[in-house]
């Protein structure tokens, strides 16, 4: 029982802590507890059209074409473009998992995986463009130019010190 519990340890544990926190300070759970169902409402929304567009780049993009774009032996080239998917991309953080994770299934090389991620976290071109508006062109640039090396240094780095093996293969049928 306590094994088929165990995915949803981090769950039950917050779940806990606000059942304590209710009779503690009952305002400050209410409020946990609205801010836990906005942010459920919000991965709902955004989690299945990506979903979706997961399933058509399964079956429209062959493996070969990732191979060689962002594989193994792609190298330099692999990186840049790498870095253009990732600037493309729209929607937080956590729908770019699920794109990293089906990339690694067609054969991306690790180091391109961690640059998609790293450059749509940081330098998607929209963020580059309310950021400028703000804070001015000269800061988004500066910011870019420290960003752009250490997310290709971040790649290269994880990429020689996590061995592939030590990625999990995602089971069918989960």
């Amino acid at each position: 029982m306590i094994q088929r519990l165990k995915p949803y340890s981090l769950f039950l544990a917050v779940a806990i802590i606000n059942l304590v926190l209710a009779f503690v300070e009952p305002e400050s759970a209410r409020l946990s507890a609205t801010n836990a169902i906005s942010f459920v409402g919000e991965i709902l929304a955004v989690l299945p059209p990506v979903l979706v567009l997961m399933g058509l780049f399964d079956v429209w993009v062959p493996r070969q074409m990732v191979e060689y774009s962002i594989g193994p032996g792609s190298g330099l080239r692999g990186a840049l473009l790498a870095m253009l998917l990732g600037t493309a991309a729209a929607g937080p953080l956590y729908a770019a998992f699920p794109v990293a994770l089906s990339l690694q299934q067609k054969g991306a090389r690790l180091a391109n995986i961690a640059i998609f991620l790293g450059t749509w976290a940081t330098i998607k071109i929209p963020m580059l463009l309310m950021e400028s508006s703000f804070l001015g062109w000269r800061f988004s640039l500066v910011r870019l130019a420290l960003t752009v090396p250490a997310i290709l240094l971040s790649g290269i780095l994880l990429e020689r010190w996590v061995p592939a093996a030590a990625i999990p293969a995602r089971s069918e049928g989960r």
